[in-house]
């Protein structure tokens, strides 16, 4: 796939995930009342970001030769948990952030009280979308929401995020704790995105699914690793959020654990690993140079 192709086709997968995201969350005369809260939840979905999550569901659709109308309603959910997880990471008592994405906290927006609701009624509404969803068969509905919950809960994203705290009290946080906390914080909600992708394209064999997880899993260790590198090296207009802070929280991260130059070697490794798993599905070649560009990515 020639570069402009590529761009055009990562538009596009954005484009959609905009469209659903819209007609998800909108005022109506039912919710009027809620005004302020749909706000708040629209203020931090908005924001921008690079929405990898929704297109890798997109992408492994497709790559498993699916209609990728069909990925609509999962791909908006996981965009959806992620948003929900940055609103609580950023207030006061977790990692005290007033920016996101170049532009203040749903908190700092809207106030703490109303950020903590935007971003339970974010955790929540991306089931009912997948419930509601027409596209999908009942089977393939259960399949996903079971995944995608599991993928949030204790053993998943929120999991990773209590070892993440608690490690910051620590000052001996070893290379598999490590990569154990990121593969729950962050691998959870990208490899449950790769796989609802397959669901959705009807490629549930547990082979299909088991490659897409450790692809997902790979590319979420190598993308944590290159986040630890980019909060030492880049700057807070290029990442949209400060830099530094995980020096200032006391954080071990690759880069405290190896350096930065270290770290970029073992992210270029994971990221082979990952390009390998991808040659179990055909249609490879938009996944193969998303991989290239999150390796090689400066914000």
């Amino acid at each position: 796939m020639i570069m402009s192709d590529f761009n055009e086709k990562f538009k596009e997968y954005i484009a959609y995930t905009e469209e659903k995201l819209r007609s998800c969350n909108c005022h109506d005369d039912s919710s009027a009342a809620q005004k302020d809260l749909i706000d708040a939840m629209n203020y931090s979905l908005e924001a921008g970001g690079k929405r990898i999550r929704p297109v890798l569901v997109y992408a492994f659709c497709e790559a498993c030769g699916g209609d990728i109308s069909k990925a609509a309603a999962p791909a908006a959910a996981i965009e959806m948990i992620h948003t929900f997880s940055l609103i609580h990471d950023d207030l006061p008592a977790m990692d005290n952030d007033d920016f996101r994405r170049g532009k203040p906290s749903c908190h700092k927006a809207y106030g703490e009280a109303m950020a903590i609701l935007a971003g339970d009624a974010l955790s929540v509404l991306p089931f009912g979308i997948i419930a509601d969803d027409t596209a999908l068969s009942p089977d393939q509905k259960i399949s996903i929401i079971s995944r995608l919950a599991k993928a949030v809960g204790r053993n998943g994203m929120i999991g990773g995020q209590v070892i993440d705290m608690e490690n910051e009290e620590r000052s001996d946080v070893t290379d598999p704790e490590l990569r154990n906390m990121y593969r729950h914080k962050t691998g959870e909600l990208i490899a449950v995105s790769c796989v609802m992708g397959c669901i959705c394209a009807g490629a549930d064999s547990p082979e299909v699914l088991s490659a897409a997880a450790d692809y997902g899993y790979k590319l979420g260790l190598a993308f944590q690793i290159i986040d630890d590198i980019l909060d030492v090296t880049s700057t807070t207009e290029a990442l949209g959020k400060p830099v530094g802070s995980d020096e200032e929280e006391n954080k071990t991260t690759f880069v405290t654990i190896y350096g930065v130059e270290k770290a970029q070697e073992i992210a270029e490794s994971i990221t082979s690993e990952a390009m390998l798993l991808l040659e179990n599905f055909e249609n490879n070649s938009f996944l193969r140079q998303l991989t290239e560009l999150l390796l090689n990515r400066k914000n």
